[in-house]
């Protein structure tokens, strides 16, 4: 029997009928008992509906807790005063159909000897909320459903919903291929479809960027507007992006800034991000350093949070303007011919090749997913061969803990120890965590320090980082803020995201040096670019690569908003290159132009040229010689650009957007040699076109036959000049005949060697040079 008919059957049980419940109870068996209108069978409660009961006394110890933990508060009295206003004005549950119709339930009440204080559907096959009318249940047998039919059907649908949801979410959180992610978003769409929130989230960005299931901007700006109109931030958040960047409706700042102000007030971390880069950079509201602070600290709270202590995954940022221009040079990509190499090494017995890899599949990155059960592996085969990183990297994963290694302070000891006494740094660098946080160890500050600056006096970035802390807590040592900010600077040069979150909140709060909102909000910027969203670059990436221009376009914008550089010069090139069409043709290079603008304000070169190039040619905007020429001097001042200088000596020489001035171009012609050696080719023929013109320009701005009527040739060389011409020309005439008959003379032959016969000219390769 299918569900629907099952359910049809149980209404009509509790509606159709209208017996009486003592006739009710003589139609069954003595081992039942009609409840609710029901069968309960005696022999006891299924283990679903024990199950319920745990999870619904669980609840309630939940909702306890949490009304104790208010009480503590300073508000306390009015919160309880709240709470008990909203009891007395809350509407009293009527029963609807059963034994007592319209009479209001009666909480607590008995049933099975168990008192409920709210409504239940233990006793029913059909999942119905029902509830009693008396105290005792078994003895008046009065009761009525807590709900209508049409809210029970949609409970219900929920409650499918969800677990269609839960069976789509298993299936795609287990598996790696992309087969099956295709099958569990089938799943999701499925729950999507009634109207499950979490599924519509999910399937809505599915559908925004292309992931597992076709692109369709339209269908998920219709899931995000329902999302929103239910309070859903993730929803908000996306709708405001979609107005940000116009795709699927007209753009507009001002309405993409209240849905991400209400994204972020419902706490979305991204929604937090983006405020915080609108704020840091101006763009739709005024630019307010300490509000940018505000949201760019929360969000950094959170990522600091979840660095652990083997580093996390590995961000990956390439610029495919770079790519372009040096292929296989800009990406840091390992090729999968070079990937199965250090493979082969490493099954030869390689350690080298077998650490190396290991910290590949550990951290992920450069082509390499992360992958705890092969970096185990490898790590495992060199700690074997005596390798003390390899040791102390089991260390740090046993110390972690991960579905593939057991959390186990022992063995972590064990290794750190083993690479400490071989003076590895990273296992010093664990062995000084160990006695800091008493893991396999009594606590030891005094070790713990001294482990430390073991550590960092090789440079490894976790024992500075730590060394750092220890100052600045005044944790083993005097606190000295001095000493904390010299360790933070070191771990961060090495690029740790705990020395950037530490140096932000000193510069934030001016703890040991002077408070500076600007260098606050760029350290705090870095970390929150290292949260797990920065994944998403690389699945734009291989999106880009794999030629779907349309999903990787509305990636890279996305993480354009959330101002990241590397995104924002990688939707504007791919806009430049006319590669996406979901944008149309006539609205390409203006929003290209927007992002370089963005990008070019965080320092990149290249976006800064194209600003210049877009100018001088009008592409999204009209020709402004004089803008281009800022731009290319910008690029030439503050990052010595040899395309801005040769941009530069090229708009002195044509006079463009500024005075025409020669030597002025020469000048910037020859700096850009100077700055790239790439440059001295393109240069050197612009010289020689310069010398050519600047001949020109000399002999149009003087009079030739006036200079030979004033030239007075008896006076310059002699009354006999013309003998001295003639001279010359004649020796001229000579060397020439010279050297043409010392062409047509005989090659001379090797010595011993009698030609019996004319000998034929030797090929070219081997005649002697003439």
């Amino acid at each position: 029997m299918s569900l629907l008919d099952e359910e049809g059957n149980q209404d009509e049980s509790l509606e159709s009928k209208t017996l009486s419940a003592e006739d009710q109870v003589k139609d069954h068996s003595a081992g039942t008992r009609v409840v609710a209108g029901q069968i309960f069978l005696e022999s006891g409660k299924s283990d679903s509906q024990s199950e319920n009961e745990e999870n619904f006394h669980s609840r309630e110890e939940e909702k306890e807790s949490s009304l104790e933990e208010l009480n503590s508060l300073e508000m306390s009295n009015l919160l309880n005063k709240d709470l008990e206003e909203a009891e007395i004005q809350s509407p009293v549950l009527t029963a609807i159909g059963g034994t007592a119709d319209g009479e209001p339930c009666h909480f607590p009440f008995l049933f099975m000897e168990k008192e409920y204080a709210e409504c239940t559907a233990d006793g029913r096959e059909d999942g119905r909320l029902w509830c009693a009318t008396t105290y005792d249940y078994k003895k008046d047998q009065k009761w009525g459903f807590c709900e209508s039919e049409e809210q029970s059907n949609k409970r219900r649908q929920m409650q499918e919903a969800e677990d269609v949801y839960q069976i789509g979410m298993k299936i795609l959180n287990e598996s790696s291929k992309k087969a099956q992610k295709k099958v569990a978003y089938q799943y999701l769409l499925k729950a999507a479809d009634m109207n499950h929130t979490k599924a519509m989230e999910k399937v809505s960005y599915a559908l925004l960027f292309g992931d597992y299931l076709k692109q369709n901007i339209q269908s998920s700006k219709e899931l995000f507007e329902k999302l929103t109109e239910e309070g859903s931030p993730k929803g908000q958040m996306a709708l405001g992006f979609l107005y940000a960047s116009g795709l699927g409706v007209n753009s507009s700042q001002a309405k993409a800034l209240v849905y991400y102000t209400f994204g972020a007030l419902g706490g979305n971390l991204i929604a937090h991000m983006i405020l915080g880069y609108r704020y840091w950079a101006g763009i739709g509201v005024l630019q307010s350093c300490e509000s940018a602070l505000t949201h760019y600290r929360l969000v950094a709270n959170h990522v600091a949070s979840d660095i652990s202590l083997t580093g996390g995954t590995v961000v990956q940022r390439i610029r495919l303007a770079d790519e372009v221009e040096n292929p296989g040079m800009a990406s840091g990509m390992l090729e999968e011919d070079l990937i199965q190499y250090y493979q082969f090494l490493a099954e030869k017995g390689d350690v080298q090749a077998q650490v190396g890899l290991g910290q590949l599949h550990l951290h992920g990155g450069r082509g390499v997913e992360q992958n705890h059960q092969r970096a185990f592996e490898y790590f495992n085969q060199a700690a074997n061969a005596g390798n003390s990183h390899a040791m102390a990297f089991l260390g740090k994963m046993y110390s972690e803990g991960s579905d593939v290694v057991p959390q186990s302070n022992e063995t972590a000891l064990q290794y750190f120890k083993k690479a400490a006494d071989m003076g590895n740094p990273v296992g010093q660098s664990g062995l000084g965590m160990a006695y800091l946080y008493g893991r396999g160890v009594p606590v030891n500050y005094e070790l713990a320090l001294k482990y430390f600056q073991k550590a960092a006096e090789q440079g490894w970035v976790d024992g500075q980082l730590q060394l750092g802390s220890m100052y600045y807590n005044g944790i083993g040592v005097k606190k000295d803020y001095k000493q904390a900010l010299k360790y933070f600077n070191l771990a961060s040069q090495g690029g740790h995201i705990l020395a950037f979150y530490n140096l932000a909140q000193m510069h934030a709060t001016g703890t040991g040096v002077m408070r500076s909102c600007h260098t606050a909000v760029e350290l705090f910027k870095n970390v929150c670019e290292r949260g797990r969203w920065s994944e998403r670059l690389m699945t734009a990436y291989n999106s880009y690569k794999d030629g779907d221009s349309n999903s990787a376009v509305v990636q890279y914008l996305l993480l354009a908003e959330q101002g990241y550089e590397v995104a924002q010069s990688n939707a504007a090139f791919i806009l430049d290159q006319k590669e996406a069409s979901i944008v149309g043709e006539n609205e390409t290079y203006p929003r290209a132009l927007l992002h370089w603008n963005r990008a070019a304000s965080q320092g990149y070169t290249v976006a800064r040229i194209k600003l210049g190039d877009y100018h001088f040619y009008g592409f999204g905007t009209d020709v402004d010689y004089e803008t281009a020429f800022i731009h290319y001097r910008l690029a030439s001042e503050q990052q010595h650009s040899a395309q801005a200088m040769f941009n530069l000596g090229y708009m002195h020489e044509k006079g463009l957007g500024i005075k025409q001035d020669i030597h002025l171009a020469k000048r910037f012609y020859d700096m850009a040699a100077e700055a790239s050696p790439d440059a001295q080719v393109p240069v050197f023929l612009a010289l020689c076109k310069l010398g050519v013109i600047y001949s020109l320009q000399y002999i149009r701005e003087i009079n030739i036959r006036e200079v030979f009527s004033h030239i007075d040739m008896d006076q310059l060389l002699g009354p006999e000049w013309d003998l001295y011409l003639m001279t010359i020309i004649a020796l001229l005439l000579g060397t020439i005949i010279a050297y043409r008959q010392r062409q047509h003379q005989a090659i001379p032959r090797p010595a011993g060697l009698r030609p019996a016969v004319p000998q034929q000219e030797p090929p070219p390769e081997h005649q002697p040079p003439q």
